[in-house]
């Protein structure tokens, strides 16, 4: 089962290579449901993390960037080596580098008590920046699964990548404030040698190691290389295959409109939670309830939804609409309150407040959305590109993403502090404007057939 052999399935039976598909199909959601979880599992820790370095709040800001923008460079690397090598060796090459990268994460403050501050900051940002660049593989995992299923069933696959991507958060952070609980660690304590560190910073960090070693293990026995046509011809730099994919005008519009979704949606993602502590006074557990709901939305969404309304809408619309109610749901966020006034009074538990409920709505619509548009552009993409270039069409939006999420958090942190708390919402909600527009010349100018 290891070898590119299993994968290629000439069967006389129909029923056989439905069933082959599936099993890959299985296996390779189940490869990134385990990376992600891994990934969650560390997001409770980092601001914390970094404030135990007794440094500026700025450093928890450059962490986050320094994650995206290797992502961004390496994506767009791995898809296009995914290309050429193949999908399953670059997946289970980006696991062993998450492995890595999450053990050296765990070891940074030991690095700090023994060498020093500025050590113990660099094994931090290098470790740091290894997990993003082997985070690129997302692209690699499309592609394969754009190889395995025929394109009237891409949406609906393509749509349990995002829902691991919602159980890897609606899970991981769960078991990260678990392994960071003081119980965990002295017990941990208790059974580690002495030159293992138990802490709530390292712990963590090791689960998501483990959790990428068993994802590569279950890459190595289950996962086969999918048949398909490799790509030949002469390699092309990451600025040649931007510049390649903006002048095809299947694809060029697909890039951009990553771009400024990334942009919009990891920004507000950020300000959300200072927004529900400043104008709803939620403290942590409340705020981490709110995006537990947005979490199990959204694998809902874009696990089951999306895939049912796909068989019976064609991609292009369903872009166009989820742009469209996302646009509405970001400008309607910050102004939940003043919505929530004009509902009739709510029975129910003390806390289920108007105002509580308008937000409840808002974000179903920006989960909706949100799940709408990110799984039709991916399919769209798998659509625009050709079959030797998937991996590659892959790396470059998911490149584009990276580059987003690089840009939007510390602008739209820029512009609640410095303008008002409405303007980072009302600021996505712009920026989602042109998206609609470009999503309708998508729609003008690919060969994309209506279904």
């Amino acid at each position: 089962m290891n070898g590119p052999e299993a994968a290629t399935v000439v069967d006389a039976d129909p029923d056989a290579a439905v069933a082959s598909r599936r099993r890959a199909l299985a296996a390779v959601i189940g490869v990134v449901f385990i990376d992600l979880l891994g990934f969650g599992i560390v997001i409770p820790i980092l601001p914390f993390y970094v404030r135990s370095f007794l440094v500026s709040d700025v450093f928890i800001g450059l962490l986050a960037a320094s994650y995206s923008l290797m992502q961004f460079l390496f994506a767009p690397l791995l898809g296009r080596l995914s290309d050429e090598r193949g999908r399953r060796p670059v997946l289970m090459l980006s696991l062993v580098g998450s492995v890595v990268a999450w053990t050296v994460f765990g070891l940074a403050g030991e690095f700090s008590d023994t060498f020093g501050l500025t050590a113990g900051l660099t094994v931090l940002f290098l470790a740091r920046m290894v997990a993003g660049a082997m985070g690129g593989n997302i692209a690699t995992a499309q592609a394969y699964i754009a190889d395995i299923t025929p394109p009237e069933r891409r949406a609906g696959a393509l749509g349990l990548i995002g829902a691991s991507f919602g159980l890897g958060f609606v899970f991981g952070p769960a078991l990260g404030g678990v392994f960071a609980s003081d119980a965990v660690v002295t017990a941990a304590r208790g059974v580690f040698p002495s030159f293992v560190p138990a802490t709530r910073f390292s712990l963590p960090s090791f689960a998501a190691a483990g959790l990428s070693l068993l994802s590569l293990a279950s890459a190595a026995l289950f996962l086969p290389e999918p048949a398909r046509q490799r790509r030949r011809g002469a390699r092309q730099t990451l600025v040649g295959q931007f510049v390649a994919a903006l002048r095809d005008a299947d694809l060029r519009g697909l890039v951009v409109a990553f771009f400024l979704v990334s942009v919009a949606f990891s920004g507000v993602q950020v300000m959300f939670i200072p927004f529900a502590a400043d104008i709803y006074g939620y403290d942590e557990t409340q705020t981490a309830l709110l995006l537990t709901y947005i979490g199990v939305l959204g694998v809902v969404n874009q696990g089951v939804v999306v895939g049912r309304l796909s068989r019976r809408v064609a991609e292009s619309r369903i872009a166009i609409a989820g742009a469209s109610l996302l646009l509405v749901a970001l400008a309607a966020i910050p102004f939940s309150p003043q919505l929530g006034a004009l509902l009739p009074a709510v029975g129910g538990p003390p806390y289920l407040t108007r105002e509580l409920l308008a937000l409840l709505v808002v974000l179903a619509a920006l989960s909706l959305g949100n799940g709408l548009l990110n799984v039709a552009l991916t399919t769209l993409v798998s659509i625009a590109a050709s079959a030797e270039t998937q991996g590659s069409a892959f790396g470059v939006t998911q490149g584009a993403g990276s580059l987003g999420r690089t840009v939007g958090p510390p602008t739209m942190a820029a512009l609640y502090a410095l303008v008002a708390y409405w303007s980072p919402f009302v600021a996505g909600a712009v920026l989602l404007l042109p998206v609609v527009g470009l999503l309708v010349g998508v729609v003008r100018l690919a060969s994309v057939p209506a279904r």
